[in-house]
C-alpha cells in the first residue's frame, strides 16, 4: 500500500489499522518515499484491542467521581484568587 503524507495525516488510524493487519506501508511526500510503516514482526508483543494511555497510570492522579453536587461555601473572589482576578 502507498499513501502520501497528507493522507496519512488525516487518515492516520485508518492506514495503521491497515499495518497492523499485516500491510507494509509507504508514504510519500512530493512523490518521493519517506518512511515504510510495517507491522511488527514480533509476535510475542501483545497488541491491545482498546488503547491504553501513553502515560501509563498514575496512583497518584486524582480520581473524581460523580455524585452529589459539591457544596461551594466560598464567594466568587475566593475562587478567582491567584487568577489575576
Amino acid at each position: 500500500m502507498e499513501t502520501t503524507a497528507r493522507d496519512f495525516n488525516q487518515n492516520a488510524s485508518k492506514i495503521l489499522a491497515a499495518a497492523e493487519r499485516g500491510e507494509r506501508v509507504t508514504v510519500t511526500k512530493n512523490g518521493r518515499p519517506v518512511a515504510i510503516l510495517s507491522p511488527v514482526a514480533d509476535a510475542d508483543i501483545p497488541v491491545s484491542a482498546y488503547p491504553t494511555d501513553p502515560m501509563g497510570e498514575d496512583d497518584e492522579a486524582p480520581v473524581f467521581h460523580s455524585g452529589a453536587p459539591v457544596e461551594w461555601s466560598a464567594g466568587r473572589g475566593d475562587y478567582l484568587e491567584g487568577f489575576g482576578a
